[in-house]
């Protein structure tokens, strides 16, 4: 099984938390993998700015998930361990990048955001970071 490291951002904007929808139509958090000894923090904070053309800051730690999938380019098993960063944006504005696979997104409201989340795993974790964001205001 190829394990692969990776950083990730729960983007908010006032009461909103920003999510992308990619290729496949899942509903998703922006993430992606670290490289070349990276920081997760730095590599977090990149892949919100690259996907989304969001500047965002990060706030907190929001915990780390894992999940497993079948790569059939890689014809073997990957478990992408992420980091997740609670971050804060200055605005709502999205400049969504299409050539990094998105093809929808923005902020969206508590409910919104819990209803859409394609994974059960993503939706406990925006559920936790809502709930934090909370305590931080």
């Amino acid at each position: 099984m190829l394990v692969r490291n990776c950083a990730g951002g729960v983007v908010f904007y006032g009461g909103k938390v920003l999510l992308l929808k990619n290729e496949k139509g899942e509903w998703i958090l922006p993430k992606g993998i670290i490289r070349n000894g990276d920081l997760a923090n730095e590599v977090a904070l990149k892949r919100v700015r690259e996907e989304a053309g969001v500047k965002a800051e990060i706030v907190s730690t929001a915990g780390r998930t894992d999940y497993e999938f079948f790569s059939v380019t890689r014809h073997r098993p990957v478990c992408n361990k992420v980091t997740w960063y609670i971050m804060k944006s200055s605005s709502e504005e999205c400049e969504l990048n299409k050539s990094a696979n998105v093809t929808d997104g923005g902020f969206f409201s508590q409910e919104d955001a819990l209803r859409r989340i394609t994974y059960s795993q993503d939706r406990s974790l925006l559920s936790l970071c809502f709930d934090k964001m909370k305590e931080l205001a």
